[in-house]
């Protein structure tokens, strides 16, 4: 089967700003691009793009709102190489097939704050505590030249290079399918990684040695990526969204549970998804 990277979308502004990063994500994994819309959900209402049709009353909306989509990103990104699929059955399930079809799965976020939920509410929050392959979620009004450095004049820019890739490291659990995931992000991007490991309690002296010890492999495989080592103590899911806000991407892991113990986010991760200033990629491991 060819691998895809695979976008929800729904019409919302955050669902758009979602296509349009995975259609970026797209080009540098150099993978076709799916655009999906998922089971039941209601289109929501958007603004066809320039020379595009307004459905009529009526219409499937859903089709015309695909179809849109794949106009305004060919315009935006020449050389994409997309398809759409419209998902029978209920979002969660439809988005969680979605995923295991793909590389990653790009959602929409609708902002952040404790206020707004888990990003895309209580559908995101199941995806995310579902899926097979990571998720990326991606916040409305996110531009890809927030992703870059600032230039001479203070301002975001296309221009510079792309910020560091941040990724959360618990040495308890830690699995190489997240640094897997975090330095092949920091490599297409030519980017550095910020690996930041939270400690705390009696392994407070012996986790700091075991950090470059376990990134050592990676660095070998990864040799042009530059990687900084951070331990913090306390709150990991604090630190992380703090450093989201000088990062183009943040890695966090989902440890997979087992049936019996049901869906779960975990703490730092769901802390991260509330606050984190730039795209969150969810890395499901054992």
């Amino acid at each position: 089967m060819i691998r895809v990277v695979a976008v929800g979308l729904d019409g919302s502004p955050e669902s758009l700003a979602a296509a349009d990063w995975a259609a970026r994500e797209s080009l540098m994994s150099d993978l076709p691009l799916r655009l999906v819309h998922a089971g039941e959900q209601q289109p929501h209402a958007y603004v066809p793009f320039a020379g595009e049709p307004v459905p009529p009353a009526g219409a499937d909306r859903s089709v015309a709102l695909l179809r849109e989509a794949v106009v305004r990103l060919h315009h935006r990104h020449p050389g994409l190489r997309t398809d759409t699929d419209q998902l029978p059955g209920q979002p969660v399930a439809a988005l969680v097939g979605a995923a295991r079809d793909a590389e990653v799965l790009v959602l929409g976020s609708r902002g952040l704050g404790a206020a707004a939920g888990l990003l895309l509410g209580s559908v995101a929050s199941a995806v995310i505590a579902r899926a097979e392959q990571p998720v990326v979620l991606v916040r409305a009004g996110t531009g890809a030249e927030d992703e870059h450095l600032s230039d001479a004049s203070g301002t975001p820019s296309l221009a510079t290079p792309y910020r560091d890739v941040v990724v959360g490291l618990d040495l308890s659990g830690a699995d190489d399918t997240v640094l897997g995931f975090a330095f092949a992000a920091a490599s297409r991007r030519a980017t550095g990684l910020r690996v930041v490991h939270g400690r705390s309690g009696p392994e407070l002296q012996d986790e700091p040695a075991a950090l470059p010890a376990r990134l050592l492999p990676w660095k070998a495989k990864f040799p042009g990526v530059e990687v900084t080592e951070e331990s913090v103590i306390g709150d990991a899911g604090s630190h992380l969204a703090d450093a989201s806000r000088e990062a183009s991407l943040v890695v966090v892991g989902r440890r997979v549970r087992r049936p019996a113990l049901g869906a779960h986010i975990g703490p730092v991760t769901a802390a991260v998804l509330r606050r984190a200033a730039t795209p969150v990629a969810v890395v499901p491991h054992d």
